[in-house]
């Protein structure tokens, strides 16, 4: 797959993540898809479907801005952005520098990397 399509890949999963339109996100995901975060287990497959569906259930916001994308080659696309998570009049933005694995023009390794406490701090901020 050519360098410009694994980014594209990554740009539709946080737009349909940003949308809140789960059924697309899910769709670019691979069926054993690893999703790792700072601090957190690794959750794989059907968990990460699972959180994602969650996410509009318990009224969680999500977005992503200030984004740089690079192609680092062997299907791999390291995005850096600013996350923005909100819950009713709580909210946090805060940095992210994610690695995405892409094969056959879908997600199947998601890692996240950021500072729990400025994840933490946003909300506490408010």
């Amino acid at each position: 797959m050519p360098h410009n399509e694994n980014i594209h890949v990554v740009k539709e999963l946080f737009a349909a993540l940003t949308d809140g339109d789960v059924a697309s996100a899910n769709a670019l995901l691979t069926d054993d898809v690893a999703w790792l975060n700072t601090g957190l287990p690794t959750v794989r497959g059907k968990g990460v479907r699972r959180i994602l569906a969650a996410l509009p259930k318990a009224r969680m916001r999500f977005s992503a801005t200030d984004y740089d994308f690079t192609d680092l080659g062997g299907g791999t696309v390291r995005f850096d952005r600013k996350d923005t998570l909100a819950w009713g009049p709580l909210s946090s933005t805060f940095f992210v520098s994610g690695t995405f694995g892409v094969r056959d023009g879908k997600v199947a390794r998601w890692d996240d990397r950021y500072r729990m406490g400025e994840v933490l701090g946003g909300f506490l901020r408010r």
